[in-house]
């Protein structure tokens, strides 16, 4: 099979096999211009009959809270949930990385087996917890967790970048006079840039999109986030106002896709190219 032909080929099944897993994003983008009527009667991607009508009732639901109300909360748990991530994730990485201690390896074996517990596991716990202190429907139990290490993987993220970085930076570094920390935050912190926008972005991407703990620990409508707030959209008939919530979603998928694509280099660099390696 000659060359031009064969590359031809070639990106006519990736773009094919793009607009498949595509298609489901442009059909809720296209279903959220249509009437109700028209949603599940079409399958077209270019409605007949356009509306902006959703949009603009996706900003009132049911109780009272408008939809910017629940991205406002979202927006501001996440923004708590990276700080506490990025912060908690370079100083214990630091110290694990670098520092010597004796429980060092008890300590980092440990925390890789709580890689391997599943949420639930340890959500009645949790709850119980949250409960008895009075947390339950705040903010606390979803952002507070995040400064104290709560996410190993981003422990093991940093981990592994940090000892990438030759230790001569370290020795020239107390040659200079540094403390371990002015170490950490004038040597090894800015050179761990990668890793922490990689870490900021899945920290971002996770709580933005969780439903399961927010819908669990928020109750109160004033608290209510994204991903809680498109199941009030489901009335007590049990009948879905279909055209509101893809709207709904279109909005709420836009901050992920801008962040995605302005950071999207640091990520690849982050995990593929530095960011595991031992």
């Amino acid at each position: 099979m000659a060359k031009p032909i064969r590359s031809v080929l070639t990106h006519a099944v990736l773009i094919a096999c793009s607009f498949v897993m595509v298609y489901p994003i442009l059909w809720m983008l296209s279903s959220s211009f249509k009437p109700d009527s028209m949603i599940f009667s079409t399958a077209n991607l270019i409605p007949t009959k356009w509306t902006f009508q959703h949009y603009i009732d996706s900003f009132s639901t049911g109780t009272g809270v408008s939809f910017g109300h629940y991205f406002l909360n979202s927006i501001f748990i996440s923004a708590i949930v990276v700080v506490g991530s990025l912060m908690s994730a370079s100083l214990t990485g630091f110290a694990f990385a670098r520092l010597r201690f004796k429980p060092q390896k008890v300590l980092f074996g440990f925390m890789l087996g709580t890689m391997m517990l599943p949420l639930q596991i340890v959500l009645i716990p949790q709850y119980i917890i949250f409960h008895q202190i009075g947390w339950v429907n705040t903010f606390l139990p979803l952002t507070v967790p995040s400064f104290l290490g709560t996410t190993p993987f981003f422990i093991y993220l940093m981990v592994q970048f940090v000892r990438s970085i030759p230790k001569d930076l370290d020795e020239a570094s107390v040659i200079d006079g540094c403390s371990t920390f002015r170490m950490f935050w004038s040597v090894i912190l800015p050179l761990t840039r990668p890793a922490l926008i990689t870490i900021s972005i899945f920290a971002f991407y996770w709580t933005w999109n969780d439903f399961f703990s927010q819908s669990i620990y928020l109750t109160s409508s004033q608290l209510l986030t994204v991903p809680v707030g498109l199941s009030q959209f489901l009335d007590v008939t049990g009948t879905s106002q279909w055209g509101d919530m893809f709207a709904m979603s279109i909005m709420s998928v836009i901050p992920v896709f801008i962040i995605f694509m302005i950071f999207q280099r640091y990520l690849v660099e982050g995990i593929a190219t530095q960011g595991l390696k031992g």
